[in-house]
């Protein structure tokens, strides 16, 4: 839902980074890769910090997090600025989506007692809201059409309540506040639950004969 404006937002201070880049002859792949390894260490610095345990603001890993995900809007902007590929669009999304399912595991295996069980629940719906994702690109890739609102992408870029803005938003919060990592895990589950009910609609009647 947020994921429109916050590209459009974003977009400048995206181009002026990624133009030197461009002009020091690297591609958007090394910054997909960097990009997931700081998302690593943010999962590192998660489970193996005192912050998620004491109730902290665990700041590092909020940090690493947020440097992942501009290294994740940079990749894209590259690749527009050269040349996109498939292999790197396939690249992208994959890292994306272990990036995506890390940051919950990382919770619970920082404090299991409280954090295993609202994981399992958001992650399980991360399975749902994915699954929607892939299928209707496949399926809109076959029939050839385009989105309209994101033609950017790499694939057809199917929307809903909760996309990557919200995603990372969400880490955000459970970065700031771990100690409430069970109400926002269980709070986004719901709103990822929605996301999948619109998706099956849309795709529904978007594929029809």
């Amino acid at each position: 839902m947020l994921d429109r404006p916050a590209l459009a937002l974003l977009r400048p201070l995206l181009l002026s980074l990624a133009r030197p880049w461009v002009r020091m002859g690297l591609g958007a792949n090394s910054l997909t890769l960097c990009g997931f390894a700081l998302g690593l260490l943010a999962v590192v610095l998660i489970v193996f910090g005192d912050d998620v345990r004491s109730g902290q603001p665990a700041w590092l890993a909020l940090a690493a997090l947020l440097l992942s995900r501009l290294m994740d809007g940079l990749d894209g902007t590259v690749a527009r600025l050269t040349k996109p590929t498939d292999r790197g669009a396939f690249l992208d999304i994959t890292l994306d989506f272990i990036f995506y399912a890390s940051i919950p595991l990382a919770f619970a295996l920082a404090d299991p007692a409280a954090n295993a069980l609202p994981a399992a629940v958001l992650l399980a719906s991360f399975i749902g809201t994915a699954s929607s994702f892939l299928a209707f690109a496949v399926m809109a890739e076959k029939r050839g059409l385009k989105s309209t609102a994101f033609p950017s992408k790499g694939l057809y870029y199917l929307g809903g309540l909760t996309g990557g803005t919200e995603t990372i938003l969400c880490f955000v919060a459970m970065c700031l506040w771990p100690q409430h990592f069970a109400a926002l895990a269980y709070g986004f589950a719901v709103l990822c639950g929605l996301t999948l009910l619109t998706r099956l609609w849309a795709g529904w009647n978007a594929l029809k004969v």
